[in-house]
């Protein structure tokens, strides 16, 4: 079955950190452009960073630029949110998202996924 799957959701407090871990079953990540999204209460879904097949580039949104880093392990099929300094407004059901033909701009900017995989998602929670 070919499925996204992410992990690494929670509650933290301001200033804290996570790590979202998307891991792909049925297919090959590798080939893939990775993306991660969120999207809170009453608010459109957007791009928070997104990755390239090789890692040569990634996109990060001006709102998490600092403070989140994207990184993929191609070996163990597998993509990584590290987000530090988390606030409040970071709070969001967090997806991730694969696609062979876009670009990181396209994919983060526009959430251009042709032909491509979606996760659950997973909730973060940054409250005191």
């Amino acid at each position: 079955q070919v499925q996204l799957v992410e992990s690494g959701g929670g509650l933290v407090q301001p200033g804290g950190s996570l790590r979202l871990s998307c891991a792909a079953s049925g297919f090959s990540l590798s080939y893939y452009y990775v993306g991660w999204f969120r999207q809170a209460p009453g608010k459109e879904r957007e791009g928070v960073s997104c990755i390239s097949r090789g890692e040569g580039s990634t996109y990060y949104a001006d709102s998490v630029k600092g403070r989140f880093t994207i990184s993929r392990d191609n070996a163990k099929e597998t993509v990584t949110l590290q987000m530090n300094s988390l606030k409040p407004d970071d709070t969001a059901v967090y997806y991730c998202a694969a696609s062979p033909l876009t670009t990181v701009q396209d994919m983060c900017v526009k959430r251009t996924t042709p032909l491509g995989f979606w996760g659950q998602g997973t909730q973060v929670t940054v409250s005191s």
